[in-house]
């Protein structure tokens, strides 16, 4: 993906140096000569880098500088002047530039190089941003990773019923993902230190079902030769969740409304 890099300088000649250095360096490139309507610029097109003289006529550089932070612009901001010293250099750094080139350019690869580095550094950090951010929703929500405005919505009605004692239904196409929602649901609720029971119904004989549900006593039925905890008990005071229970037949389904 190309570098968006925007050149604020009122010299007119530089502003067509830097367009010229930077469009065979694979950068889409903006020139701007007034520092006020850089600012809108900055706020609206986002450039990854912008470079930007120091002494300009209305509003300088650095000041320049000073307002894209404050408007917490990510964009990294090198710095260029003809008129060099130690002071403006480290005042420019604390104000939060990326580096500071001195004009003229000794070697014009130098100073694309500066840019380009500058232009990574900012992609480096919006990338583990992301990152951080999928991390920490993985970490909140059982390993359900998602930014959409669906994705929000889910993870909004996860928050509201988690601190419910209501039974809760999920509905969706088998593979996406309702074991996982339940279980942000669990991992969220006062309900968390509790057991999470998974149980398919529809991998389960209907006689079966029941005996793995609600558990039997020794000798209830041919074959039982010990009593057996119901899943339902094992999941006291926790959370139960019944995968595909629109499988489960009727009578089954009726005796499950008196647990």
């Amino acid at each position: 993906m190309r570098l968006r890099v925007l050149v604020v300088d009122d010299e007119p000649y530089m502003l067509q140096a830097w367009k010229k250095i930077l469009d065979g360096q694979e950068c889409d490139v903006r020139t701007l000569s007034d520092p006020h309507e850089a600012l809108v610029i900055l706020e609206s097109w986002k450039p990854d880098v912008a470079v930007v003289d120091i002494r300009m006529p209305g509003m300088d550089g650095i000041e320049l500088l000073r307002q894209a932070k404050m408007r917490d612009l990510d964009t990294e901001v090198v710095m260029m002047t003809a008129y060099a010293s130690v002071e403006t250099a480290v005042e420019a750094v604390k104000a939060g530039a990326f580096d500071y080139l001195t004009k003229p350019f000794e070697n014009i690869e130098s100073a694309a190089l500066t840019v380009l580095k500058a232009g990574r550094h900012r992609r480096l950090i919006a990338r583990n941003r992301e990152l951080e951010a999928m991390l920490e929703v993985k970490d909140g929500f059982e390993g359900l990773v998602g930014s959409s405005p669906q994705m929000k919505k889910v993870f909004e009605m996860i928050e509201g019923v988690a601190y419910s004692n209501s039974t809760v239904l999920l509905q969706g196409e088998s593979g996406t993902g309702k074991e996982l929602v339940s279980r942000a649901i669990h991992h969220r609720s006062p309900r968390r230190s509790r057991p999470f029971v998974a149980v398919n119904c529809s991998a389960l004989t209907d006689t079966l079902l029941e005996s793995e549900l609600f558990g039997h006593e020794k000798g209830a039925f041919t074959g039982a030769t010990q009593t057996k905890r119901g899943l339902f008990e094992a999941a006291d005071g926790g959370t139960i969740f019944l995968d595909e229970i629109g499988t489960v037949p009727l009578p089954t389904q009726v005796k499950l409304l008196r647990v």
